[in-house]
């Protein structure tokens, strides 16, 4: 109930305040396991991405720190965030994403690993996510900049198939998020220049 709230009223602020316009919902299944991958540019990225999904609900690690900081600690497991601790992904928190992947769930993930990273080399964890599991990788591009009434675009890309990089190993992995970052820095160009 507090999910589906918080959704409908993350959407109508995006909509209102940064006339936010959302390209290739369709492209996002309707069922099974789906790993959204995006570009990460503030701290309003994971409710801005899963805020237009209406019939499906969008799972994210956060910083563990936040758990423990009265009212948002409460808040966090209500609107599906699972905590990830400081300097990387936990085994818990690689188990919590396969099983929640394994129940036919979406992941939020940003490959970028922190907003400070824009346009750098993605982190290996969402090829990694989506090898083990066979989720459906969706990529997204958050196209603006959160400037009040000015226009943000959000687009949700055809999936990409990393199939092939399946039994490459390490350097498979690395190939697999190659590709997922392409795809995405191309989304984002493309709808910058609109």
């Amino acid at each position: 109930m507090l999910y589906s709230t918080l959704r409908a009223l993350f959407h109508f602020l995006f909509r209102t305040l940064f006339r936010l316009k959302v390209v290739g919902l369709h492209h996002i299944p309707t069922d099974g396991p789906v790993i959204l991958c995006a570009n990460h540019i503030s701290n309003f990225d994971p409710p801005l991405l899963g805020s237009p999904i209406i019939k499906r609900r969008v799972h994210y690690m956060a910083k563990a720190e936040l758990f423990e900081v009265p009212v948002l600690g409460w808040v966090l497991p209500r609107i599906c965030a699972f905590p990830v601790k400081r300097g990387g992904v936990s085994k818990e928190s690689i188990r919590l994403s396969l099983q929640l992947l394994k129940e036919n769930n979406i992941i939020g993930i940003f490959p970028e690993g922190s907003r400070h990273n824009a346009g750098g080399m993605g982190k290996k964890g969402a090829a990694s996510l989506a090898l083990k599991s066979g989720a459906t990788v969706v990529p997204a591009a958050i196209v603006g900049n959160y400037q009040l009434f000015k226009r943000m675009t959000l687009v949700y890309g055809p999936p990409v198939d990393i199939s092939e990089f399946a039994e490459a190993g390490s350097e498979g992995l690395e190939q697999a998020t190659d590709k997922i970052m392409a795809t995405i820095r191309s989304m984002v160009k493309q709808y910058e220049s609109k």
